[in-house]
């Protein structure tokens, strides 16, 4: 018979055995990783976005746009490279975000409706935007929602602004509208630009970069407040890619990257006007196509992007090869007689050596830059020079750093000029009284029509699509660029 104790030995044995098991297993099993720990493991971060001038393009001299640019900036603060998805609608980046093995983060310029906040996470807010309907000029304006009955409507399926009128119908039965996966904003705003549907409702920011191409287009009404553009990663208890990305928000906020990002985007869209976007849009069409070997040549010869040469062209003359100034400057990049012959045009009429010469003459100023004024500052720091002359960039310069600003950035140096025609200011200055403002305008000018040529002159845009926006007729030249203007 088995004492007592025998018994008690042998089962404090058999309890030690199993828990020496169970933790010998516990240990073989290491924890799944989380999403920040397998993207740092692996080093890349896959991104999932849309293909529009306010989030992700390519052009011939590579990747770009706003939400680009920030995730790009993410990335890299986590060590690791980035590739880009894009998707075909709104719905499909929910869809690709949840896939077993799909992208880690979405950033797609999104303002999430209800059904998207059940299939994701979502980031602290990097910018607000705001709804609004738009409508064709000539037609009946809409002035508030009820006035939207018997319109053709058409929105993006998934989107926010398809849930904001299905809010509305439930208070007006008689509004229809349809939704639509396989088109864009940009085809949206077309659409209403000629006329095939009657409204549609866009967010202020996408409309602000689009409005150029589509002149016709005017804003009806804000329907309703403000709201936050977020950024996304799949459903589920794991916080720790999120939790990473809203403090990088956070820092990109106070260090001024995101302020930096906005004014390269959008502080400069409605610098041209209704009259100037429809303008410029005939012009592309009918005057470029004379000049843009000239650009491509004094491109290549220079390495300059031939698009911001045109730019600024555009900005001097209009693409007007015997402009005349009353202050004596001519020809299509407006030269003085005085830097036409240091740049060796002896004709300043003749479009080639006009484009040569200005290409030559922002090079000389791009070159004369200091050092510690990096890209993409520095191209428009040389723009204002071109503009105004070194000496009175230099005392913009020393002003902004008088009052505690950057004088290598230029968010805070175009704050300054202005005050250089202003006598309390300009008397401090060594080259005195100049139109600062003027300049401010000049850059903000040249900057949009750079970002118009990039837009329409880009790969996806090429071929039957380009022909329909009737923007462009592409050059004989298709001679890339070997540097691209900074975004």
């Amino acid at each position: 018979m088995i004492s007592l104790s025998a018994l008690r030995t042998r089962f404090a044995h058999r309890l030690l055995s199993s828990v020496l098991f169970l933790m010998i297993m516990g240990c073989s099993e290491s924890p799944q990783p989380s999403t920040l720990e397998r993207v740092q493991k692996e080093g890349v971060l896959r991104v999932v976005t849309r293909n529009s001038p306010t989030t992700y393009f390519e052009d011939r001299n590579g990747e770009a746009g706003f939400e680009y640019e920030l995730v790009k900036r993410f990335a890299d603060e986590l060590g690791v490279g980035l590739r880009i998805e894009p998707a075909d609608n709104l719905d499909a980046i929910f869809t690709q975000l949840n896939q077993p093995n799909g992208p880690e983060l979405a950033t797609a310029g999104l303002v999430a409706s209800r059904a998207h906040t059940r299939q994701a996470l979502l980031s602290r807010s990097y910018m607000e935007v705001t709804p609004q309907v738009v409508y064709r000029q000539g037609q009946q304006r809409p002035n508030q929602p009820k006035d939207l009955v018997g319109k053709r409507i058409l929105v993006l399926k998934g989107s926010s602004h398809a849930e904001q009128l299905a809010q509305l119908k439930a208070g007006l039965p008689q509004l229809k509208y349809q939704e639509t996966a396989d088109l864009e904003v940009v085809d949206l705003l077309r659409m209403v630009d000629e006329g095939q549907i009657d409204v549609t409702l866009v967010d202020s920011n996408e409309l602000a970069m689009n409005q150029v191409y589509f002149p016709k287009v005017r804003v009806a009404f804000d329907l309703g407040d403000p709201r936050p553009l977020r950024w996304a990663v799949a459903a589920g208890n794991d916080r720790s890619l999120l939790e990473k990305i809203n403090g990088f928000l956070v820092n990109a906020q106070k260090e001024g990257f995101l302020q930096q990002l906005k004014d390269r985007y959008y502080g400069h869209v409605d610098v041209l006007g209704y009259v100037g976007a429809y303008t410029f849009a005939q012009h592309l069409q009918q005057r470029l196509p004379r000049y843009e070997q000239h650009f491509h040549e004094a491109s290549k010869r220079h390495k300059i992007d031939w698009r911001l040469l045109a730019a600024v062209g555009y900005q001097e003359s209009q693409w007007v090869p015997d402009a005349t100034s009353k202050t004596g400057v001519r020809g299509l990049m407006m030269l003085t007689q005085g830097t036409a012959e240091a740049m060796g045009v002896s004709n300043r009429l003749d479009p080639k050596q006009s484009i040569n010469g200005g290409a030559k003459y922002f090079l000389h100023v791009y070159e004369s830059l200091p050092d510690s004024i990096r890209e993409p500052d520095r191209s428009w720091f040389a723009l204002a020079a071109y503009n105004i002359g070194i000496g009175h960039l230099d005392d913009a310069r020393k002003l902004a750093q008088a009052e505690r600003l950057n004088p290598d950035k230029w968010l805070d140096v175009k704050q300054m000029l202005p005050r250089l025609s202003e006598k309390q200011w300009y008397r401090k200055t060594r080259y005195g009284y100049a139109r600062g403002g003027e300049t401010v305008h000049f850059v903000a000018n040249i900057r949009r029509y750079y970002d118009i040529l990039t837009w329409v002159t880009q790969t996806q845009l090429e071929g039957s699509r380009l022909a329909e926006s009737g923007m462009h007729v592409p050059g004989v030249s298709k001679t890339e660029a070997p540097k691209q203007a900074p975004r």
